[in-house]
């Protein structure tokens, strides 16, 4: 496509993106969505106008004129393209208004809505829509679902002065239902939740490696905390912090072997640990965690890298602060996560610790 042969009078913020014809062709040549709202640009021989991004077959230069607003396109006797639909919200105002309407649907529904559901409401294809709510909220429609129900079930235990209160108000409208679903998100039963963990036993203990002291703690579920330090007391302390009103039990001679293990996996930290996990989080730390343990022992991945991985490609930061809230070290090795540069940025149980892991899996 050559140059634009007529050019409306453009506002002063389009001419300050767009300041000349060179400009404003090459957006249309790039199908530059930056330029859509600045301009519109008709076509003599189909009688049509469209934003500068529409993919429609570009025309002949002397065929185009330039348009500030779709009403002077119309009152020059143009109609809206029936690709690009410029009288219409733009692409993206209409797949993010598209997505907050499913988002409604999860929130309001007991049972999430299936995807055929979902995207019907959204008036895609179960694939295109799946693709396109995927990259706005960074999550699948399931793990939104399964993030919202989490928020739901502890706002409604924090609030409400009964269990059966809380059953109701978190949209629930049946026992077993929301007894299943509290289960499996708070780890314990929603009474023990309410009473800061009243109830739930966890069995931990304190062992010395080459990085000092390393807790680990288990409820019946799993492994729910690997923490490192200087000073086993204080471990002990974060520990209880987590569950202030917990029974916590001083692990017995089986569960030191599972210490050992643990202590192994420090000095040896390529080895991994192949033990059940409990450990809790939102939808997206749990996608962050669930590709710090595809990384192979001996290799590294950049915070950026993660975040592509996961689909979030813009998440850089919220994998950083996953990677912090990570309660198991080494089980999730959110030690091989270093910067875009290479260079070891913060570990939640120091830097140097971060070191002398990886150059260990470097060794083996």
């Amino acid at each position: 496509m050559a140059a634009m042969v007529r050019v409306d009078t453009l506002p002063n913020a389009a001419k300050a993106l767009f300041g000349d014809e060179a400009e404003r062709r090459a957006a249309v040549i790039a199908r530059d969505r930056n330029a859509d709202g600045h301009f519109f640009y008709s076509v003599s021989t189909t009688g049509v106008y469209c934003r500068p991004s529409c993919a429609s077959r570009r025309a002949r230069p002397e065929h185009v004129r330039f348009h500030l607003t779709r009403a002077d396109a119309e009152r020059a006797g143009f109609r809206p393209c029936k690709r690009c639909r410029p009288d219409e919200p733009a692409l993206a105002e209409r797949r993010a208004a598209a997505v907050e309407k499913a988002c409604r649907l999860i929130e309001g529904a007991e049972e999430m809505p299936s995807l055929d559901i979902l995207a019907g409401a959204a008036g895609m294809s179960r694939f295109h829509f799946h693709r396109v709510f995927k990259s706005l909220t960074g999550v699948t429609p399931k793990d939104y679902a399964a993030g919202h129900r989490a928020r739901r079930v502890r706002k409604a235990l924090t609030r409400a002065s009964t269990v059966t209160e809380a059953i109701y108000s978190s949209g629930f409208h049946s026992n077993g239902r929301f007894y299943a679903a509290a289960s499996g998100i708070l780890g314990m039963t929603p009474t023990s939740f309410r009473s800061g963990g009243t109830g739930a036993s966890i069995h931990f203990a304190v062992g010395a490696c080459s990085l000092g002291s390393v807790l680990v703690a288990a409820t019946d579920r799993g492994v729910c905390a690997i923490l490192l330090g200087d000073d086993p007391e204080a471990l002990v302390r974060d520990l209880q912090d987590r569950f202030p009103e917990a029974k916590f039990v001083v692990g017995d001679r089986g569960f030191e072997r599972l210490v050992a293990k643990v202590v192994g996996l420090v000095e040896a930290p390529a080895l991994g640990l192949n033990l059940p996990l409990d450990v809790r989080g939102t939808a997206f730390q749990q996608r962050v965690w669930r590709a710090l343990r595809h990384i192979p022992a001996g290799s590294t991945a950049s915070y950026t890298d993660i975040a592509r991985r996961i689909g979030a490609p813009k998440a850089a930061r919220g994998v950083a602060q996953a990677c912090a809230a990570n309660p198991v070290a080494l089980a999730i090795p959110c030690h091989r996560v270093v910067r875009s540069d290479g260079t070891l940025a913060g570990y939640r149980w120091g830097v140097d610790r971060k070191r002398a892991l990886l150059e260990r899996e470097a060794t083996r």
